[in-house]
């Protein structure tokens, strides 16, 4: 019998339902059967986001129907078609879950052909991270060339991709991160001004430079008093994540003095259709710039699958500057 006819495969578990990272554990588990316009990927390489951490204590249940395993990104081969795909071509896709496997299924709309040059591992570091940049920072945020763009939590796996996306597209960008070494790591990225929040108020540093037009905040907490006093007038705040706190005090009159808009998405739940659309916006107009060489997946470490128990451990420590990438 062949790999691809298995009925079994090698999945991540959480043992007891939820826990910490050591409760991750690799398990075996029926491969997935495609549905109608769902392809079959043989995962050769799957991204890890800090969504994955809020699901595995428990507070981020997958949608209806999507897998309970974990893994929101994918890259590898297709191994049954649909849609556009063939057997054997190399695609990147967006889950709803179940990147942490061998096998993984994903509506045909939602995959993407690997851009030239890229192997599985960085191609794995893609669609949730770019996905979730394009949405918030180009769609709600309305981020235009000539405009600046501040960037929280550079050296993660959005940030990196957040300030080249932010440079591409012709703005300046304006990077903060916890640490003189990550303020460091983000100039080397591309950002024109890069802020270490521990040792200076980033606001200050903002408005030194004439301010900002959109700020992707994954923070919350005290930063968005100052995420407020760093906008220009007309300025756009997005929220991703609230990891320093999720309640904030809201200035009416600051707001309305400054014209301010205050948004924020989540990209799991959204609907096939809505991730369909998002996936040919991020085809047309992020992928000519991979192409280009102007926007590069930031690769940290990989881990094997067997392994993620540690992988997820590392994310948690914060030292990573980029994507962590299983490899099964």
């Amino acid at each position: 019998m062949s790999q691809s006819d298995q009925p079994t495969m090698t999945a991540v578990g959480i043992e007891g339902g939820k826990g910490p990272a050591q409760a991750l554990r690799p398990v075996q588990i029926a491969r997935p059967t495609p549905g109608p316009g769902q392809v079959l990927i043989r995962v050769r390489a799957a991204g890890i986001n800090r969504p994955d951490i809020l699901q595995r204590v428990g507070g981020y249940p997958p949608p209806p129907g999507a897998p309970d395993t974990l893994g929101l990104e994918i890259a590898g081969e297709v191994v049954e078609a649909a849609g556009r795909w063939k057997a054997g071509d190399r695609v990147c896709a967006l889950l709803g879950g179940g990147g942490y496997a061998e096998y993984a299924v994903c509506d045909a709309r939602h995959a993407l052909p690997i851009p030239d040059g890229l192997d599985f591992v960085q191609a794995a570091a893609l669609p949730e991270t770019v996905f979730t940049v394009y949405a918030n920072v180009f769609e709600h945020g309305a981020l235009k060339a000539g405009e600046t763009l501040m960037v929280h939590g550079a050296t993660s796996g959005i940030g990196t991709t957040a300030i080249q996306l932010g440079k591409a597209a012709g703005a300046k960008v304006i990077a903060t991160a916890r640490g003189a070494d990550k303020a460091a790591a983000a100039l080397t990225l591309g950002a024109d001004v890069a802020v270490d929040a521990r040792a200076e108020d980033f606001a200050e540093a903002a408005k030194r430079e004439g301010g900002v037009d959109v700020v992707l905040d994954m923070v919350g907490g005290d930063y968005f008093a100052k995420d407020l006093d760093a906008l220009k007038t007309g300025g756009r705040i997005v929220f991703i994540a609230a990891q320093a706190g999720g309640d904030v005090t809201l200035p009416i009159y600051r707001l309305m003095q400054k014209r301010a808009v205050v948004a924020g998405s989540t990209l799991r739940p959204r609907d096939a259709d809505e991730k369909a659309r998002l996936a040919a916006e991020v085809e047309r107009v992020v992928w000519p710039w991979i192409a280009a060489g102007k926007v590069k997946p930031q690769v940290d470490r990989t881990f094997p699958l067997a392994e993620a128990a540690q992988a997820h451990a590392y994310l948690e420590s914060g030292d990573h500057v980029g994507k962590i990438v299983l490899v099964p």
